[in-house]
């Protein structure tokens, strides 16, 4: 009886380490979630803001104005303009 007394007090000291071990695993990839979600939630905030600034970076009026400004592009007058048709497939 001895014996099977010590063997019982083991395997329930086994099982005791196994749910102590069990529980800091999920309350460490408890945190790791955690925190990979609140980097998604910055990662979002800030491609929003990327958006918005390619929005404003892209912008016609934008590209227009740097083009005059920086490139001394103008838009040419009307009569230096040609127009192509594209021809109609069948």
């Amino acid at each position: 009886m001895k014996r099977l007394d010590i063997l019982l007090a083991l395997a329930l000291m086994a099982c005791a380490l196994a749910v102590v071990n069990a529980q800091h695993r999920a309350r460490t990839l408890f945190v790791e979630l955690e925190t990979l979600k609140r980097e998604a939630r910055d990662l979002d905030v800030e491609w929003g803001k990327l958006q918005l600034e390619q929005g404003t970076l892209t912008s016609h009026a934008r590209v227009e104005a740097l083009a005059k400004q920086q490139l001394g592009l103008m838009t040419p007058p009307l009569d230096k303009v040609w127009l192509l048709e594209a021809e109609a497939r069948p």
